[in-house]
């Protein structure tokens, strides 16, 4: 009786141990799963050198580390990270490493970097068919070109656009073509 008792409270002190060992690891292998998406996200953006950029990830915060040539480079980093599933904050501590640029300069890289948040998001957003959008800005004013499938899918594309950083406005140049 006495080694029974002994064996129930052993397992009633060891469980919550086990589970706070398997909450531990799944807390880790969502970090990397995160980390990995990050990642990916910097290497196929082509206006960052992701090379020059570290991402760390604990408990859906992801900090970025290493040097960008602007800014702008420094808020698409941000802006990219954000929007990725299962981020709570980016905390992003990247050094620009080039502050001087014309305002000219700056507003042709702001919308560069628009450019690429946008059509990012396009692409990644499920119910989008961002490869049938052609996405343009000048000066703040992103243009929207293409075809989509139905009336929700345009307004949805026209409201990521809006909520992106840095767009003033956004011309609606859609064409709705129901596929068969």
């Amino acid at each position: 009786m006495k080694l029974t008792t002994t064996l129930m409270t052993l397992t009633m002190l060891a469980a919550p141990v086990a589970i706070a060992g398997e909450n531990n690891w799944e807390k880790g292998a969502k970090d990397a799963w995160i980390d990995g998406k990050a990642e990916t996200t910097l290497l196929l953006n082509t206006n960052l050198n992701s090379f020059d950029i570290n991402t760390d990830v604990k408990d859906g915060v992801v900090v970025l580390t290493g040097k960008v040539d602007s800014e702008v480079d420094k808020s698409l980093a941000s802006e990219l990270i954000e929007s990725l599933d299962g981020v709570n904050k980016v905390d992003n501590r990247l050094e620009v490493m080039s502050k001087d640029k014309p305002s000219e300069m700056a507003q042709t890289l702001t919308d560069s970097k628009v450019v690429a948040v946008v059509k990012t998001r396009l692409l990644i957003e499920s119910e989008v068919t961002g490869t049938d959008i052609n996405v343009d800005a000048k000066q703040g004013v992103v243009t929207l070109e293409g075809t989509v499938a139905s009336d929700a899918e345009r307004d949805l594309a026209i409201t990521i656009a809006k909520n992106t950083s840095d767009v003033k406005k956004v011309v609606d140049k859609l064409e709705v073509v129901e596929k068969s």
